[in-house]
């Protein structure tokens, strides 16, 4: 095993209350990808910056080697007197590094180098500084969420780049795609301290429950040690002094382990307010255009959004998408063509900008618009502190102003604010932008489980892979030409959709530039088309029922494992009930899969 090259021994830090930081570690090591997970708020950037030495802990031991190198990707960053963003770019380069890397990695992440940093938009300054600490190829690089305005080429160039990079890297990002592809490692910070896995991102959740599943059966252990205990102290046989007072002095340590043990964060709870149901027809746009100067961003465009749709919308930064979004809510006029909104539509937005912010707010203030104590959700006075609790906002943080948020709290404020008023199309520009894992998890189920209808702009390919029923992206996504075609199914469904596409033009062109040869005998008949065996019919009639069978068994086991006594009650029937599960929803995910290759084989030979 290699020496670290950077260490961070018992680290701790405190802002009055309970630690942020309250012993936790870190260790780096050459080729290592480290993967920096937790809750929004749990410390994850405070500790990168304690590594990159730009904020220093109340205690604690750490170690940087002398002739290591480290960059910090900065949230911030300041540009100082530089005049041009490769100015900027080139001040980060050692003597010996190559000044190449800088043109190679502006080009990549869509800048020229001549901008001025003064008129840069937030994500092209990220952009920028996200140049200026890769181009040296440090030995370890820090990164805080990376993938943030980057649009998914970028991300996916990002990918390979740090994959074949020589640097120790140790990221925090939402993206869990990206994350699975890039880490090793993977390091949890929760209540404090840090937890490693030596294994990447993908196998997180699954060890993470683990660990979760066998505190809570410590902690039940624990409890019944000192019912045990008790009863000893109570009714046991008196043995010697000096043996009691030993037993008595463990009985009160274990009665203080059980008291000080803090629980994980609960998770965010929370559903979308419910409105009266919009028309069967939400929006209808015909042939829908829109130029800027000479260039195209929109060129005829037609789409028919139905009550139920959930759409995503995605393209490289600057193709038009939050253009093509405000035309098709009536935010923007097309230049020719119409577009049609339906009937009782009651739109909520969540702005990837959080131009809605005014960061001198309160919390308590911005969640009811400066209207009392109470707001109303689902037709019910809930007071804000009860309902910043759903989002795990302390009630103290009630009159905490707003600027002193991070970037993950920020968005879960955003997101519970919307989620209170009542609404049936939802438009959610980059949502996922700064949330946790958990989070996701839930504004996924809520995307997902949402009776109206959903219009998302978003980079993050999971994200669009577990929500959305159909995608909009740009007909050429290297060159945006303004075409702009709808597919079904998520980002993996598009992207095998276009390759289907591209494979026929492909084929149509060599057909077409094949030289004739009058000598070549006559094609040969085309064939009859074939017909599905009993076998395959019969699955595809049956399997739908199976799979609604089986929904229903999963549904009922979800329900019992909901009860919070089952697993104090019975460990082992806890840990049969979920392998159960766990091998019910894998059966029918296979199901889906069989059923779906079926009704496609039935659809091609039907023609």
């Amino acid at each position: 095993m290699a020496p670290p090259i950077l260490k961070l021994d018992d680290i701790f830090l405190s802002f009055g209350g309970s630690p942020l930081l309250a012993g936790a570690n870190l260790q780096v090591e050459p080729g290592d990808r480290i993967c920096l997970v937790g809750r929004n708020g749990s410390g994850k950037s405070t500790l990168m910056k304690i590594a990159a030495g730009l904020a220093e802990a109340q205690s604690g031991e750490i170690f940087r080697h002398p002739s290591a190198t480290i960059r910090y990707l900065e949230q911030a960053p300041d540009f100082g007197a530089h005049k041009t963003v490769e100015a900027y770019a080139m001040s980060g380069l050692g003597p010996g590094d190559d000044p190449y890397r800088v043109t190679y990695l502006l080009e990549h992440l869509g800048l020229k180098g001549d901008e001025n940093p003064a008129n840069l938009s937030g994500g092209e300054a990220r952009r920028a500084a996200l140049a200026r600490a890769m181009a040296p190829e440090p030995d370890i690089l820090l990164l805080d969420e990376p993938t943030n305005h980057l649009d998914l080429n970028t991300i996916e160039w990002l990918e390979s780049e740090l994959t074949r990079s020589r640097s120790a890297i140790v990221l925090i990002s939402h993206d869990r795609r990206f994350l699975e592809k890039v880490s090793n490692a993977t390091v949890w910070l929760d209540r404090g301290m840090a937890r490693r896995l030596d294994r990447g991102f993908a196998h997180f959740e699954e060890w993470r429950d683990q660990v979760l599943e066998q505190e809570e059966l410590e902690q039940h252990k624990l409890g019944k040690a000192i019912e045990r205990e008790e009863h000893w102290l109570r009714y046991g046989v008196t043995a010697r002094r000096k043996r009691n007072m030993r037993r008595l002095g463990e009985l009160q340590t274990m009665r203080k382990d059980y008291r000080g043990h803090k629980g994980p964060q609960g998770t965010v709870q929370a559903s979308v307010a419910d409105a009266r149901e919009s028309g069967k027809l939400v929006i209808e746009a015909e042939k829908i255009t829109k130029t800027y100067g000479e260039r195209t961003i929109v060129a005829p465009f037609s789409i028919r959004v139905h009550r139920g749709d959930r759409i995503g919308l995605i393209g490289p930064n600057g193709a038009g998408k939050t253009t093509l979004l405000k035309m098709l809510t009536g935010q923007l006029a097309p230049d020719t063509g119409t577009v049609k909104l339906g009937t009782n539509l009651e739109i909520a937005t969540l702005d990837q900008r959080r131009e809605d912010l005014n960061l001198n707010d309160t919390l308590a203030h911005y969640l009811t618009d400066g209207r009392g104590e109470n707001l109303l959700v689902n037709g019910e006075q809930r007071h804000v502190t009860g309902y910043m609790k759903d989002f795990l906002f302390q009630p103290e943080q009630a009159r905490t102003p707003i600027q002193q948020l991070s970037g993950g709290e920020r968005a879960r404020l955003m997101l519970a604010r919307i989620l209170a008023r009542p609404t049936n199309l939802l438009i959610l520009d980059e949502p996922t932008n700064d949330l946790d894992i958990e989070t996701l998890d839930l504004l996924q189920e809520i995307v997902a489980g949402f009776n109206g209808t959903v219009i998302l702009v978003s980079h993050d390919r999971d994200f669009l892979d577990r929500t959305v029923t159909s995608t909009i992206a740009p007909a050429n996504p290297d060159a945006p030409d303004g075409r702009w075609i709808e597919y079904a199914g998520g980002y993996t469904d598009m992207l095998a959709q276009r390759k289907g596409i591209e494979a026929e033009r492909r084929q149509a062109e060599a057909k077409k530039d094949k030289p004739k040869d009058e000598s070549a005998a006559a094609p040969a008949p085309e064939k009859a088309k074939g017909k599905l065996s009993y076998k395959q019919k019969f699955a595809l009639e049956n399997l739908p029922k199976q799979m609604d069978e089986a929904e229903k068994k999963a549904a009922k086991l979800e329900e019992k494992m909901a009860d919070a006594n089952f697993f104090t009650k019975d460990p082992a029937g806890f840990s049969k009930t979920a392998a159960e599960l766990e091998k019910l929803r894998n059966q029918i995910a296979a199901w889906e899969e069989e059923w779906l290759e079926l009704e496609m084989l039935r659809e091609e030979l039907e023609g």
